[in-house]
């Protein structure tokens, strides 16, 4: 079976139904089961305090902030190419789904940085483009309410979506671009020395996993409704007709 038939509306629907319980029960499990974890069942660090829990928000949050405008891009790119329309629907769909996550990252950082930095906000090169980021996706959502044509705002919104991930980028590699930021390194990374302690990394790498489901479960809700809506605007064209 190739890959690109799932791109048909019929057949995404019927597959899409299928995984929904699945992720929804992925979601509620590994985030359930995350959250607790690290809020109540780790100890305070030594350094930080309790402050230090703050990270199975931020890290989770910022993570698929950055993903997703990745996933936007390719779908936006599939789009731009091979005029599928669920991969442009896909996109649309999880446009706010990154902004809430992108906005849970700069807010949880601020609360962070308060602490540890004694300021909520810097012009760190990491948190400049993390903001920047967050108005790409504002913009992104904003041009596809604007436009009352379907093809034309997914070849517009998808364009805006290639320009805005050179931020995506940046957020991701800032710090190993500046490294005269504020912004500390990767929580997680293929290095256990760069990771956090195995006390906090086991529940923030269950959390994370949590979160990723959460997407895919609220992407999967939002495309089907986006083809449903897209069918019950040709419908409402023929009957005019």
């Amino acid at each position: 079976m190739s890959f690109w038939e799932f791109a048909n509306p019929a057949r995404f629907m019927r597959l899409s139904a299928r995984l929904l319980p699945w992720f929804g029960g992925l979601t509620l499990v590994a985030l359930g089961g995350g959250l607790l974890w690290g809020f109540f069942l780790t100890p305070d660090a030594d350094l930080f305090g309790s402050t230090v829990k703050i990270i199975y928000l931020h890290v989770p949050s910022a993570f698929l902030a950055v993903n997703i405008y990745f996933m936007m891009f390719v779908t936006s790119l599939i789009w731009l190419i091979r005029r599928h329309h669920v991969s442009a629907l896909a996109a649309k769909s999880a446009a706010p789904i990154g902004a809430a996550m992108t906005l849970i990252a700069l807010i949880t950082g601020a609360l962070w940085g308060q602490p540890m930095w004694g300021t909520w906000w810097v012009w760190d090169p990491r948190l400049t483009s993390f903001l920047i980021m967050f108005v790409f996706y504002l913009g992104y959502i904003a041009l596809w309410a604007a436009i009352d044509e379907p093809d034309k705002a997914a070849d517009l919104t998808s364009i805006l979506a290639l320009v805005g991930t050179v931020f995506a980028v940046l957020s991701r590699y800032a710090v190993n671009f500046w490294s005269q930021g504020l912004h500390q390194g990767a929580s997680l990374s293929m290095d256990r020395a760069q990771n956090v302690a195995n006390v906090y990394w086991f529940p923030l790498v269950l959390t994370i996993v949590g979160f990723f489901a959460l997407f895919i479960w609220l992407l999967l809700i939002g495309t089907r409704s986006e083809i449903r809506a897209r069918r019950l605007r040709a419908l409402e064209m023929q009957g005019v007709r």
